[in-house]
C-alpha cells in the first residue's frame, strides 16, 4: 500500500545517493545546478504562504457518506490503483540503504545485542523473567530455535544469560522463516520496491523478509515477480487496521519493521492501534523504520477544495488517502507504544525539474524507533 503518488525516489533524482543532508543550497542562482537539494531553510514568507493554503483547502470537507465509502472500500480503491499501474510506477528503493542502514548485509543486529555495553541489559532482562515465555502463540505443536552464535567467553553470570538467548526458542506452529535468525517485516509493501532491493543485496542465509499489502493485487505482483523467493521471502495480505486479524508471526519475534509511505494512508484514528500492534511484533531491541510525509509537503498544498477528509488528511481523485504528519505527532505514536526514539528527522528538500525550470518543496519525515532490552515495568 504505497502511500505516495510522488515519492521523489531520491535514487532517480540524484544518482548515487548520498546521505540526505549533504548537498546544501548556499547560491540561490545555482538552483538549476543539481536536481536536487537537502535541508532547504524556508523562509517565513515560505512558510505562511503554505499555511495559508492548507487552510484554505480544508475548508470544504468531504461530505460523510463518501468518507464512510473511503474507508469501507479502502481496499478496492488500491487494487484498482495497482491494477492500473502494476509495477511499472514506482521505482525499487535503493536508497534505503543509506537511510536505514539497519537493512545492509553488513548488520548483524544479533551481535550487537550481546556486545559488552549491552550485556547486562540483557541479564537485567531475563533475570526479571521476561524471557520469552510470551512469545507462545495459541497452538503449541512445535518450535524451532534462534541461534545467537557468540564467540566471546564472558564470566560465568553473562554465559548463561547468553546461553539462555541460544536456546531461545519461539514455541508456536511452524511459521514462515521460524527457523531464520534475522527477520525483516515491510507493511504497505506495495509491488516490491523495497523487499526484492533487500533480498538482491543481502545473500545472508539467516535473513528471511516478511511482506504485507492492504491491496491483494499488489500483493499478487510481488508472489509473480522472478526475484520472489518463498524460501526467503513471504508475502501476504493485510489490512493494518484489522485488530481481529493476526500476523503470521509470533510476538517478540522480529528485528526490522520498515513503513514507507504506508502510515499516511491510514484513517488516523487508527494509527495508534496499528503501531501497538506492530511493536508487539519487535524483538526486544528491534526497531521500526518509518519514512513518510511531513506537513506541508508539495503534495499537500496541490490539493484543491473539497478533497480534505479531516485536518491534514485528504483524498486523491482515485479514491486513495493520505495524511501529512509532525515529527511531535510521529514521536507521540511510537512512544506511546513503548518505543524509544534513535532519529526523528524533517528531510526538507528542493527537487528540480531543470528542463522544464520548475522547483518543487518536498517534506517528509524520517523516524527510526527502537524498542528496549528492559521493559519499563520490570
Amino acid at each position: 500500500m504505497d502511500g505516495s503518488f510522488a515519492e521523489g525516489d531520491p535514487a532517480a533524482v540524484c544518482g548515487k545517493r548520498q546521505q540526505f543532508g549533504s548537498r546544501f543550497l548556499s547560491d540561490p542562482a545555482r538552483v538549476f545546478h543539481h536536481n536536487a537539494w537537502d535541508n532547504v531553510e524556508w523562509s517565513e514568507e515560505q512558510a505562511a504562504e503554505a499555511e495559508r493554503k492548507v487552510q484554505e483547502n480544508s475548508t470544504q470537507r468531504v461530505c460523510q457518506e463518501k468518507q464512510v465509502d473511503y474507508e469501507i472500500n479502502a481496499n478496492k480503491y488500491w487494487n484498482d490503483f495497482y491494477k492500473i499501474h502494476e509495477n511499472g510506477f514506482f521505482k525499487d528503493r535503493h536508497w534505503l540503504f543509506t537511510e536505514f542502514p539497519e537493512l545492509a548485509p553488513s548488520q548483524n543486529h544479533l551481535k550487537n545485542l550481546l556486545s559488552e555495553n549491552k550485556r547486562s541489559e540483557v541479564y537485567e532482562y531475563y533475570r526479571s523473567g521476561e524471557d520469552g515465555s510470551d512469545l507462545i502463540m495459541e497452538e503449541q505443536h512445535s518450535c524451532s530455535s534462534v541461534s545467537l552464535g557468540d564467540k566471546t567467553q564472558p564470566p560465568l553470570m553473562e554465559e548463561s544469560v547468553t546461553q539462555k538467548l541460544r536456546h531461545l526458542e519461539i514455541c508456536a506452529n511452524e511459521f514462515p522463516g521460524s527457523s531464520a535468525t534475522y527477520r525483516i517485516l515491510e507493511v504497505g509493501c506495495g509491488v516490491g520496491n523495497t523487499v526484492f532491493p533487500i533480498l538482491q543485496t543481502n545473500n545472508d542465509p539467516s535473513l528471511f523478509v516478511y511482506c504485507c499489502d492492504f491491496s491483494s493485487t499488489a500483493v499478487e505482483l510481488v508472489k509473480t515477480n522472478s526475484a520472489y523467493d518463498p524460501s526467503r521471502c513471504f508475502a501476504f495480505v493485510h489490512d493494518l487496521c484489522d485488530e481481529d486479524k493476526s500476523y503470521p508471526v509470533p510476538e517478540n519475534s522480529l528485528d526490522v519493521i520498515i513503513l514507507i509511505f504506508v502510515l499516511s494512508a491510514i484513517i488516523p484514528d487508527k494509527m495508534q492501534n496499528a503501531i501497538n500492534r506492530l511493536s508487539r511484533l519487535l524483538k526486544p531491541g528491534g526497531i521500526m523504520l518509518l519514512r513518510d510525509y511531513g506537513r506541508y509537503d508539495m503534495a499537500q498544498l496541490r490539493f484543491k477544495k473539497g478533497q480534505c477528509l479531516s485536518e491534514n488528511f485528504y483524498v486523491r481523485g482515485d479514491g486513495t488517502r493520505v495524511y501529512f504528519f509532525t515529527q511531535d505527532e510521529l514521536d507521540t505514536l511510537f512512544t506511546t507504544a513503548g518505543l524509544e526514539k534513535v532519529q526523528n528527522l524533517v528531510d526538507r528538500r528542493l527537487q528540480v525539474n531543470r528542463g522544464k525550470q520548475l522547483t518543487m518543496y518536498r517534506v517528509w519525515i524520517q523516524c527510526k524507533y527502537r524498542k528496549p532490552l528492559v521493559s519499563s515495568t520490570s
